[in-house]
């Protein structure tokens, strides 16, 4: 493990208009922490402040993060609170109806500026000093301006706007990085398996329920792997739920507890997991029967209704992931290496009708919400982790990420790259991805003037 400085001491035009000091952002080499191709990860980068440190700068800075649902917003002045990395936001509907984004801290003394978790507003105001903006995010109110200085002008102090922010099927997330790669571009293939989930009803999805939110003990990563890429936990850690779930009150049968199905894989980390044995599906039976399975063939195709539609997982790199069987939606906010604030949604269709909505809402709290059946086993799991990797000797044992190794191909069925179900093919992929990322210097590390978060072009 090597460090390197990430900019000179001059200064760094991107994030901050002040000089800094070097030894502020200086950056670990991890290209040794991760082998990817023999599936082993060095478990430091669960636990070292540095590599987390970093994280927020190279990882969470610069890609597509998960902000909200546009169901969320249908006026001028909605808006949502969330966080980038452990950056907070406000996501709102301007006087024009576009989502726009702003760093949620006041340009005078650094107060977060809107504490409402969501609501309705014309103006956000600081409760601090009194400093007021509007929709665009433009300073409009300085209490006792006349004892600023003369060049003191309004227009300079304006909210820091998040430049890049756009919609998938409903789903809005925001990018730091002024040059990023379209979001749509950056998702690529993973846009069929989401579309299993997103695109099943002609009138989109709506989030009911509002948001739920708990904290668990464990690196952020650990969630966001799994659910890219782990179906072999399953008839382990969830036996006593899956044994609750079956009809004879003994488990699956043993050809669906072995199922077949498929993981993909993307080059920039996104990863997804389904079975495709018949008996797999084990959403809520008012939700099976609600749908028309024969219409949505004809809509997603064949493939997509007996995969990635059936019990599945997926992430969307870095830190956003779903489950198509009960529409829960969820991020996995990074609060320090050792700790993660889970925040997650009930997605459903539309068009459901309101009986139908309820059953999937109620499905998703006792299989995945916060005490939910499944949820309790995952979150054990990933603190059991967390909790020992600080120890020495336990720090420089890596860990196994091998099985399925060389089973990656194109598989004629489904887009991209796949790998057996019982693979940890997305998780290597996962973390080539995230050792790339953060060996690779980000736009606000660029000493070259480049428009940045605030500037006009």
């Amino acid at each position: 493990m090597t460090t390197t400085d990430s900019c000179p001491p001059q200064a760094n035009p991107a994030i901050g208009r002040m000089p800094r000091p070097a030894t502020m952002t200086t950056n670990i080499d991890v290209a040794t922490l991760v082998d990817a191709d023999g599936g082993l990860i060095d478990r430091s980068i669960y636990s070292h402040p540095g590599i987390y440190q970093q994280e927020l700068r190279r990882v969470f800075a610069r890609s597509w993060l998960f902000l909200a649902h546009t169901s969320q917003f249908s006026k001028p002045g909605d808006f949502f609170t969330t966080f980038m990395g452990e950056d907070p936001v406000i996501v709102t509907m301007d006087k024009g109806k576009n989502i726009k984004a702003y760093l949620n801290s006041c340009r005078h003394r650094g107060v977060r500026l809107c504490r409402a978790d969501a609501g309705a507003t014309k103006m956000f105001t600081c409760s601090y000093h009194g400093w007021s903006f509007d929709l665009a995010g433009a300073l409009q109110s300085v209490p006792n301006e006349q004892a600023y200085p003369e060049d003191f002008e309004k227009k300079d102090w304006s909210l820091l706007e998040v430049p890049n922010v756009a919609s998938y099927k409903g789903l809005i997330f925001g990018n730091w990085d002024p040059n990023a790669a379209p979001l749509e571009e950056t998702l690529g293939d993973m846009r069929y398996y989401m579309d299993a989930m997103l695109d099943r009803d002609p009138e989109g999805t709506e989030v009911i329920g509002g948001v739920m939110k708990w904290e668990l003990e464990g690196n952020w990563k650990l969630a966001a792997e799994q659910f890219a890429t782990d179906w072999y936990h399953v008839n382990m850690s969830h036996a006593s739920a899956l044994m609750v779930m079956s009809p004879t009150g003994r488990g699956p049968k043993p050809d669906i507890a072995a199922t077949p199905g498929r993981q993909f894989l993307a080059p920039n980390g996104h990863g997804a997991g389904f079975p495709t044995h018949p008996k797999s599906r084990f959403d809520s039976r008012a939700v099976h029967e609600y749908y028309d399975y024969t219409a949505l063939r004809e809509r997603l195709g064949d493939a997509a209704v007996e995969g990635p539609m059936t019990t599945g997982h997926a992430t969307v790199f870095p830190n956003f992931s779903y489950l198509p069987v009960n529409g829960s939606i969820r991020v996995w906010h990074p609060k320090g290496p050792n700790k993660i604030e889970v925040w997650a949604w009930i997605l459903v269709d539309k068009s459901m009708p309101d009986d139908v909505k309820d059953a999937q809402r109620l499905y998703n709290l006792r299989t995945f919400g916060p005490s939910g059946i499944f949820e309790a086993d995952d979150g054990e799991n990933w603190s059991e982790i967390q909790a020992i990797s600080g120890g020495f000797v336990t720090n420089q044992v890596p860990l196994n990420f091998q099985m399925g190794i060389g089973s990656e191909k194109e598989d004629g069925t489904y887009p991209g790259q796949t790998s057996e179900l019982y693979s940890d093919a997305a998780g290597r992929s996962f973390y080539r991805h995230w050792a790339n990322v953060m060996n690779d210097p980000a736009w606000h590390e660029n000493t070259a003037k480049t428009n940045t978060p605030g500037d006009t072009p």
